[in-house]
């Protein structure tokens, strides 16, 4: 993606169902999210982000050494995407609150459901 791109959408990268659940609800506007399923390899991350290469990538991985691997991938292969990073005091996104995650995810640009801004 050059200067000037254009994209389709949003693609939120999270490592499982249960950080897509924690965050879908709080988004107002339509979202890609996709689950890694743990820690995946190049080939699978391709397969899985093929069909969505002209979206505005984001990943929102666990503050843990799994995320953490995930993240170097990324950069490694998709440097273009911008990571979103919860505190290390909740580690996990579904362990984050929604209304941090919405905090974090609104400095991002995301669209959100009034009732989780603070």
């Amino acid at each position: 993606m050059g200067v000037g791109a254009v994209f389709e959408g949003k693609c939120l990268i999270v490592e499982g169902r249960s950080d897509k659940l924690r965050i879908a609800p709080i988004l107002s506007e339509e979202v890609i999210i996709l689950c890694t399923n743990g820690t995946i390899g190049l080939h699978q991350l391709e397969e899985l982000l093929d069909p969505y290469e002209q979206y505005e990538l984001f990943t929102f991985f666990d503050a843990d050494a799994s995320g953490d691997k995930l993240r170097a991938l990324m950069d490694r292969h998709y440097p273009e995407a911008e990571h979103l990073r919860t505190m290390p005091t909740y580690k996990e996104v579904e362990t984050t609150p929604r209304r941090v995650l919405a905090t974090i995810l609104l400095r991002a640009h995301f669209s959100i459901h009034k009732e989780y801004i603070l």
